[in-house]
Order: structure tokens, then C-alpha cells, then sequence
């Protein structure tokens, strides 16, 4: 059995959660969750990657068991969230990895790999942006008005997110079979962001994610000199980032590695973990060449 150890770091002055399995000599993979859940929406996919990984999963400030520090008191934007990600890995000695991005997760990896280029040994993308082909417009416009006029007008219509409903509805809406999505991960996931002002947390960063979209430019041209291999994984069925999302990575990456797993939706680690994992391991193992064995 892979034994998956729960840990926590303190990094800038807050309490940063993560999981972490696989030997430490091992090629080491970050694993970044999004909204609106932590790093428990890998607690399946560790036991199937940590034979022949390291495994680092931290749950976001602001997400999981990390500090929730009130939004008057932490600048919660998607640099910040960087910035604590980034020194976690100095706290863990980590400056080679691969990385999984899913959702809020990508605009973290983004900007890690237009900081240190050279940290990064592959991506694996799973329903994670990058291009405006992936923005699902329906869903989108209320947050882009939000962003853009904050105000009692623009708020109604993002708090929704923030219900259990509307949780409930990001695990399962284009699922095959959703009797196989556990109904603790909305539970949990609304129990998490309804904590006393976390509310504020969230509609900082839902007003943060504008600042997303103008960085494609340059992440793209990341992907064309870095020509970092990649694999995108993606919930066909996906109303919040579209497969079109998936496909665009080619187009900077004409070696992407692009799956549109059907009968999948935003959290496609729920409903087709076997499907996901078959695919991420045989990527790593054909992608992490033994020269980085032994790197930190």
C-alpha cells in the first residue's frame, strides 16, 4: 500500500496543508486543485502515481485545511497564491517538477512557469485554461461583469457559486454516470468555503481572475520556446472550460498529447479515475527520463 502523508508547512507566515507520497528521490509532481475544492480531489489519483513519484498536493490559502486568513488581511489574488505555492516548494527543497493543473490550479502553474522556466519537466492539464477557446461563454459572463463592476448589481450572480447547488452542479453536470461522483466532495467543498468570511476570499479571487486571460500571450510564447511536453486531459462534457480549450494547446505545442475523455465533466477525477490516470502515468514515464532521478 502507498502510504499518503498529510503534512503541514508554515510558509510566509500561514499554515499550508499538503499531501504528499512516493519516494524522494523520485521525479517530483505538484498537483493544484481548483475552485471550489483542495487538494482532496487527488486523494484517488496519489496512491495510483506515488510508486514511481514524488507527489506534492498543497491545498491553496484559502481552500482545504490551509489558513483562511480574512480577505482584509491577505491579498487574495492568483500572484498571492503563487507566491505561497512557490515558496513551499524552497520549504520542500523542490526545483525540478512536473506539474497538474486543474481550474484555478492553471493560473498558478502559469505563472511558476513564467517565473522559472527551467523548474518545469512536463504539464499535465486537466479542464486547466489557458486559451480563450476553453471559456465557456454562458457560464463566464457573470464573472467577467463582476470583475469588471463590482458591486451589489455584478455580486448576486457570482455568490451563487458559492452554494451548495451550485457545487453540486460543477461535480456533475455532463457526467456519464454520476452515481459514481462520492456526494462528500460537494459537502465538503461547501462546508470549506462556507467558513466565517471565506465568502470574501472567494469574490476577491473571482474578481482576480480577470487577470488571468491577459497573461495567455505570454504563456503561450512559454510553450513555444519551452516546448515543455504537455498533456491535456480533458472532461468532454466540461460547461465551465470547454474541450476547444483542450485543443488549443496545440497550436503552440503541435507535440501536446490532447484526450477529450467523453461522459466527462469539470471534475473528471471523479467519474473516470482510471481513464485519467492511465493517461497521466504513461505520459510521466515516457516524459521524466532518468536524468531527473535524483533531482530535488
Amino acid at each position: 500500500m502507498v502510504e499518503v502523508h498529510h503534512q503541514y508547512a508554515t510558509v510566509r507566515g500561514h499554515r499550508v496543508f499538503y499531501r504528499e507520497a512516493g519516494p524522494r528521490e523520485a521525479p517530483t509532481l505538484l498537483l493544484l486543485h481548483g475552485f471550489p475544492t483542495s487538494s482532496r480531489m487527488f486523494r484517488r489519483l496519489i496512491p495510483q502515481l506515488a510508486d514511481r513519484f514524488r507527489v506534492i498536493a498543497p491545498d491553496h490559502i484559502g481552500f482545504g485545511h490551509s489558513d483562511t486568513p480574512p480577505a482584509d488581511t491577505f491579498p487574495y489574488t492568483f500572484d498571492a497564491l503563487t507566491d505561497i505555492t512557490e515558496a513551499l516548494l524552497v520549504e520542500l527543497g523542490i526545483n525540478r517538477y512536473a506539474v497538474y493543473v486543474q481550474d484555478y490550479g492553471a493560473p498558478i502553474g502559469w505563472r511558476l512557469a513564467l517565473r522559472t522556466p527551467e523548474a518545469l519537466t512536463a504539464v499535465i492539464t486537466q479542464n486547466g485554461n489557458a486559451y480563450e477557446d476553453g471559456f465557456v461563454p454562458q457560464f463566464w459572463a457573470p464573472v467577467w461583469a463582476y470583475a469588471k463592476n463590482p458591486g451589489p448589481e455584478t455580486e448576486p450572480a457570482v455568490r451563487t457559486a458559492l452554494s451548495l447547488d451550485a457545487i453540486r452542479w460543477q461535480y456533475l453536470h455532463g457526467v456519464d454516470r454520476p452515481e459514481l461522483v462520492d456526494p462528500d466532495t460537494w459537502t465538503s467543498d461547501h462546508r470549506d468555503i462556507s467558513r466565517p468570511g471565506n465568502d470574501l476570499a472567494q469574490l476577491a479571487l473571482f474578481r482576480d481572475y480577470a487577470t488571468n486571460p491577459p497573461l495567455y500571450p505570454r504563456v503561450h510564447t512559454y510553450f513555444r520556446q519551452s516546448r515543455v511536453p504537455l498533456l491535456a486531459v480533458w472532461g468532454a462534457e466540461d460547461l465551465i472550460f470547454g474541450p476547444d480549450g483542450a485543443r488549443a494547446f496545440a497550436r503552440d505545442l503541435p507535440d501536446a498529447e490532447i484526450h477529450l475523455v467523453p461522459g466527462g465533466g469539470h471534475f473528471l477525477l471523479e467519474s473516470h479515475l482510471d481513464t485519467a490516470a492511465g493517461h497521466i502515468r504513461d505520459f510521466l514515464t515516457r516524459t521524466l527520463d532518468s536524468g531527473m532521478k535524483g533531482a530535488p
